[in-house]
């Protein structure tokens, strides 16, 4: 498919002393699809909803040639999560981290978002996953400013960009429809002047 060679060469994997981060394929469609039924109820609070109801279901390889179709066109990239270190032919999946809105331009920013499965949140994954991301989208994107929008109730994605050093940049009343309603979230932001070493050293010394 078009999209699909061209975006696997924007794309890139990214790689940390515990993780690979990888452009989903269409290999992963059960495991895909498994890992975020197992993983519903955990990621209910803090998943997009649609304030004009529940818009036609999207099957796996729809989705696909959606991320494929912004990464050639510049406005998102998506990195599904996985452990090398266990050694198979094909490590299993565990979450995701997505750059969208990007801007170019005068602009240069964009905002992350990620997932993980509960049973590997908490061990410091997530920071190290997003680390990736961010030296990605300065260094390769050369993208100014990172931001991050996080609803106040959810402590666990607090404690990611406290360690990734993001600011509070304060509260936007209704800023997402999650869950079924506009939820107030919290931005965090990063300008890339802010950081004096690459982010994965960053979290590595913190």
């Amino acid at each position: 498919m078009f999209f699909s060679r061209r975006a696997k060469h924007l794309v890139p994997d990214l790689v940390s002393d515990r993780l690979l981060l990888r452009q989903l394929a269409a290999r992963d469609e059960a495991e895909w699809i498994n890992l975020r039924y197992s993983n519903s109820k955990w990621l209910k609070p803090w998943d997009p909803t649609s304030p004009l109801g529940p818009p036609a279901a999207m099957t796996f390889r729809e989705m696909l040639k959606a991320k494929d179709e912004a990464a050639v066109e510049g406005s998102g990239y998506s990195w599904a999560l996985a452990l090398p270190q266990l050694h198979q032919a094909q490590p299993p999946l565990i979450g995701q981290v997505s750059v969208s809105s990007v801007q170019y331009g005068a602009a240069r920013t964009a905002s992350i978002g990620y997932w993980i499965d509960r049973n590997h949140a908490g061990f410091g994954l997530m920071p190290e996953a997003c680390a990736l991301v961010v030296d990605h989208c300065f260094e390769q994107l050369q993208l100014h400013r990172l931001e991050i929008n996080i609803r106040p109730e959810n402590a666990a994605s607090l404690r990611v960009v406290d360690k990734l050093g993001f600011r509070d940049e304060g509260l936007r009343k209704g800023y997402l429809h999650i869950d079924g309603q506009w939820r107030d979230h919290r931005t965090f932001a990063l300008n890339r002047e802010e950081l004096k070493t690459t982010m994965l050293e960053h979290i590595y010394e913190h």
